[in-house]
């Protein structure tokens, strides 16, 4: 562990695992072994991580938050307070699955709300939004935003989260940076500086 890593004195971290540099581990917070927290992450209060669990650069996680096994979140993911990971289908306390968890990923830009629940195996899109207490059953698109129990998709959002709407010709700018998307076979896309469309 680097020595610019904070650490609150009632965290828990077991050796060994790497944290990135920058990286904040706040009250009653536990990081169990084998696990790869990238740099500048922030890791609320009473937050679970658990081993294997790779956490890339600036993944912030909100208080009471359990990372399990099998979960993988790229660079600029969000977690919200009390969001929920799960990583067994059909889990049951007598029982043994431990060979049997499924990846979740997360894919870079992602935020997930608070009180969301992710069914293990599915993946979340880069810069997707999964609103408050929503029940994610299924993969969701890139820039997706997503909603209820099960989610469903209600429309799509700009890198910087806000909703666009696409004209008749399929494109949609975002109001804060003014970035152009286009919609193409339910597919969004952002297109590049150089006028050429470009999978971010």
């Amino acid at each position: 562990m680097d020595n610019e890593v904070f650490i609150h004195p009632s965290a828990v971290v077991d050796e060994p695992c790497e944290i990135g540099r920058g990286t904040r581990i706040w009250h009653f917070s536990h990081i169990m072994p084998n696990c790869k927290l990238g740099e500048v992450c922030n890791l609320g209060q009473n937050v679970v991580v658990s081993p294997g669990v790779i956490l890339g650069r600036n993944v912030k996680v909100q208080n009471n938050v359990s990372i399990y096994s099998g979960v993988i979140c790229e660079d600029d993911v969000f977690l919200g307070p009390s969001m929920v990971f799960t990583n067994v289908i059909n889990p049951r306390s007598a029982v043994n699955r431990r060979d049997q968890y499924q990846t979740t990923w997360v894919r870079k830009g992602a935020s997930i709300g608070a009180n969301a629940t992710l069914v293990c195996g599915n993946e979340i899109g880069r810069y997707a939004m999964i609103g408050a207490g929503a029940v994610i059953t299924k993969p969701v698109p890139d820039y997706a935003l997503v909603v209820g129990n099960p989610a469903r998709q209600i429309g799509w959002v700009s890198e910087f989260g806000h909703r666009l709407s696409f004209d008749e010709t399929g494109y949609a700018t975002c109001p804060e940076t003014g970035q152009l998307y286009k919609l193409d076979n339910n597919c969004v896309t952002r297109i590049a500086t150089n006028n050429e469309s470009e999978r971010i």
